[in-house]
């Protein structure tokens, strides 16, 4: 919204230490009684779950500096009664070096992940190569139950579910109502009043992501879903595309040759966004409600003219259709014990671990119910404009070989202000079709 190149041992991944013999020729108990105060009770000679204590379940998510995702495995912990433990694990910051890890560890079938928190996008590639196990029966009930339809698509993969959505993202349009007294509904739109801004000398920037990376790709799915296209046929076999696909290129490329654009566009992230909109140049701002906060702490005087709307549309009449984010929990196949890594998974994303998450971490659940919470809808004044976004979002393509897919993407729509619609569409499609008849998965 860090990367490692070293596959982590899986002893480590757990928290343990290697044992070290006393000296050259030690006796074995004399050994392990010495490195017993150092192990603390791990496995090497003995453990709690062999002694009939609680079994240990490793979770590997993002790392939160909330404090929410400590908060969920210290509550489930407790509400196991004994009998499992959740350690939460920090992946690397970037997505790119936690899918990473996590692929190259699950390729060497380690056993010490049985929790795992994906991307979005991760869930068709872990399913195809059969890193990740399905959820079926009862599980499948729970974790489907008051669960919202577009986050449960994204951690679905040929009809069977891999994960259980714990919680997703949308964007909204953020905007100056002291500039604007009404936001605008389409894109075009958009663009005529941030040009009227620009001539009589006010801040009129549209604030968006234009740097080469995923952001990009989000904003070009973005726009040919609320075209009415997509970039894959349903099936996911080969590149859709077409009139929608040249239609969403057009408006990204006029945004970047208007007075609209940011001169910073093409290196722009969500980050960057905040903080042009925070500095006072901007009007509009399409971004993820983490800026709502930041504006209130960082610019009391700007924040009290800070207003959001809905995503504008491609076309008068059409609803948009904004991509999603979030984060799905899936049970590694390699786990020694699924059965209690799906309960708690399960429990990780319960009504109150979720409500706690979008209060302290600022993550929209993914059940219905939280978002007519009272507690929630008063933290969360825009609650029912993302309820609204995410019952009509798209969802980023689904394949295994989305990392490909989405490269093609942003490295073809770099930089925004130089896309030449139709050759540009012709070529991504080009590189597509090239990307989904590759062979294995992407390193």
């Amino acid at each position: 919204m860090g990367h490692t190149n070293r596959q982590a041992r899986p002893a480590r991944a757990r928290g343990e230490a290697p044992p070290r013999p006393a000296g050259r020729g030690a006796p074995r108990r004399l050994r392990c009684l010495t490195v017993l105060p150092l192990l603390a009770g791990l496995l090497s000679c003995g453990s709690s779950e062999s002694a009939g204590g609680p079994v240990s379940l490793n979770w590997y998510n993002f790392p939160d500096d909330s404090g929410a995702l400590a908060d969920a495995a210290s509550s489930c912990t407790r509400a196991s009664d004994g009998r499992y433990r959740i350690a939460y694990n920090k992946l690397p910051r970037g997505a790119d070096g936690q899918r990473q890890q996590l692929v190259r560890r699950l390729a060497a079938h380690d056993p010490a992940l049985d929790i795992l928190g994906l991307d979005v996008t991760w869930a068709a590639e872990f399913a195809e190569a059969k890193w990740i196990l399905p959820w079926t029966g009862g599980n499948r009930r729970s974790a489907t139950e008051g669960t919202l339809e577009v986050p449960l698509r994204t951690a679905t993969w040929k009809g069977k579910l891999y994960a259980v959505p714990y919680n997703t993202n949308t964007q909204l349009l953020w905007y100056r109502g002291d500039l604007v007294p009404k936001p605008p509904k389409t894109w075009a739109e958009m663009l005529d009043m941030a040009r009227d801004l620009a001539k009589a000398g006010k801040p009129h920037y549209v604030e968006i992501q234009g740097a080469q990376y995923e952001g990009l790709t989000v904003w070009f799915n973005t726009l040919v879903e609320s075209a009415g296209g997509s970039i894959l046929n349903a099936a996911a076999t080969a590149p859709s595309l077409g009139p929608p696909a040249v239609q969403a290129a057009t408006i990204m490329r006029d945004l970047a040759t208007s007075p609209a654009a940011d001169p910073s566009l093409s290196n722009q992230m969500e980050d960057q966004n905040r903080l042009a909109m925070e500095s006072g140049t901007a009007a509009f701002e399409l971004n993820y409600p983490f800026v709502y906060p930041s504006m209130k702490a960082n610019r009391p005087e700007l924040f009290k003219s800070f207003r959001w709307a809905p995503y504008p549309g491609v076309d008068p009449g059409r609803l948009s259709k904004p991509t999603i984010g979030g984060i799905d929990l899936a049970v590694g196949a390699y786990s020694r014990h699924p059965d209690l890594a799906f309960e708690a998974a399960l429990c990780l994303r319960n009504r109150q671990n979720q409500m706690t998450a979008a209060l302290k971490g600022g993550l929209p659940p993914t059940l219905r119910a939280l978002y007519t919470d009272k507690t929630f809808v008063k933290n969360y004044p825009f609650a029912s404009e993302v309820l609204s976004a995410l019952e009509n979002a798209s969802v980023r393509p689904q394949t295994p070989a989305y990392q490909n897919v989405s490269i093609a993407i942003s490295h073809t729509l770099s930089p925004p202000s130089a896309i030449k619609p139709r050759s540009d569409i012709e070529n991504i499609g080009s590189q597509i079709e090239d990307a989904l008849q590759s062979k294995g998965l992407i390193p």
